[in-house]
């Protein structure tokens, strides 16, 4: 006969691993609780898809967004975290969604947030709309630009 111990926390760490796996998992199918954004079968993390690289100065971001209102976008930043919101409306709001045969191009609210590599100057940033891009430049904030040293020889 085996006797088993029974350890509460083995028990506790299984239950963690196993509602980290189910947090892990994307698929829209087995995750019946992820919000969804106004686009089929995407998450709404994933709209506006966006384009991020960097210089020793600024930050800049390319956010694919056709078909918005300019006047609906929202640009915010706290810290080192962007937040990109707007609502893009439906060309033709006078149809009912039953009456669609098929309906890809979506309408709704939408934010998106990203976490930036390094902190900016949140007074400085510019922000421009143009052919369906929204554009930003982020500049450094100066405590996190990269500074030269000098090294000097005896």
């Amino acid at each position: 006969m085996t006797v088993r111990i029974w350890d509460p926390f083995r028990e506790i760490e299984a239950l963690r691993r196993e509602v980290e796996r189910l947090f892990d998992d994307t698929s829209v199918r087995r995750w019946p609780f992820s919000r969804t954004s106004f686009l089929p079968g995407v998450s709404a993390r994933t709209y506006p898809m966006l384009n991020v690289n960097e210089d020793n100065d600024h930050i800049y971001v390319e956010a694919l967004a056709p078909g918005l209102d300019p006047e609906s976008i929202e640009v915010s930043v706290l810290q080192n975290t962007l937040r990109i919101a707007g609502k893009k409306t439906p060309i033709n709001e006078d149809i009912k969604p039953e009456a669609y045969h098929r309906n890809e191009r979506g309408a709704g609210s939408f934010v998106r947030t990203l976490t930036l590599p390094v902190e900016v100057d949140s007074n400085k940033i510019s922000a421009e709309y143009k052919n369906g891009l929204l554009l930003l430049t982020l500049p450094k904030h100066e405590k996190a630009k990269p500074k030269q040293i000098t090294v000097s020889v005896n």
